[in-house]
């Protein structure tokens, strides 16, 4: 567990000291100002207040959006650039397991994320302070609950495809066909197929996040898909990483 941690901590701290990083945190939380200010604005206003108060599924919605797009930018240099560099073999001699160090990966670029999770909750506050009695708590947790998961899940990915790559061109293009795929395309013969089609709909990653977390609906089915897609991804880093080893 140290090796993980203080593989993810030198992982996190990489990436508050890259421009890339600083570029991404910039445009995420910027498009998200947009859009609340774009909502806020369409938004029906009497003298009484708003119409219809405000919630956050716009906010979780788009951010689960933007994740699609920008994991593959996060990830992509984890586990790829280290074979680059030739570091990969330093690290492979050094007292660390394989399975140590993708998940110290993975972690690393998990809590960069969620602390720019973080800094988006100031906006639900503001939204919370702009209506009465407030806006649905229990909703916006079950967003950010799925939010995470989805996360989890992308990223295990994208550090899993990092691992297979030496070039983080190749890796990002590899992640991000691989994430549309599965938040867009796996679903799509689902609403199509009269019948016999529960598999494809369990299978459809946005499916599980758009009408269940972001509704304020946690279902256990939610929650094992996104672990095992967590688990699968890790495995992927492990097994790719054992296999350099032995070379």
């Amino acid at each position: 567990m140290r090796n993980i941690w203080t593989i993810a901590r030198r992982e996190y701290n990489h990436y508050f000291g890259s421009p890339m990083a600083f570029v991404i945190a910039f445009l995420f939380l910027s498009i998200l100002a947009i859009i609340f200010v774009f909502n806020l604005l369409t938004l029906t206003v009497s003298q009484f207040g708003f119409v219809n108060p405000p919630d956050t599924r716009f906010l979780t919605g788009t951010m689960a959006f933007l994740m699609v797009l920008t994991t593959p930018a996060i990830t992509m240099r984890s586990l790829a650039d280290e074979v680059r560099m030739g570091t990969m073999e330093l690290l492979l001699t050094a007292p660390v397991r394989d399975y140590e160090l993708v998940i110290g990966k993975w972690l690393g670029a998990f809590l960069f994320v969620l602390t720019l999770y973080a800094a988006s909750l100031m906006f639900p506050l503001m939204i919370n302070s702009m209506v009465t009695p407030g806006i649905d708590q229990l909703r916006m947790l079950s967003g950010y609950l799925g939010l995470i998961l989805v996360t989890s899940a992308f990223l295990a990915i994208g550090v899993g495809i990092s691992a297979l790559y030496a070039n983080q061109m190749t890796a990002f293009f590899t992640t991000l066909v691989v994430l549309i795929v599965m938040w867009w395309l796996v679903g799509a013969p689902a609403n199509i197929l009269p019948g016999g089609n529960e598999v494809l709909r369990y299978l459809d990653l946005a499916a599980h996040f758009y009408e269940k977390f972001n509704e304020g609906v946690i279902t256990l089915t939610g929650l094992v898909y996104y672990i095992s897609l967590t688990i699968l991804g890790l495995l992927i880093g492990t097994t790719a990483v054992e296999t350099r080893r032995w070379r």
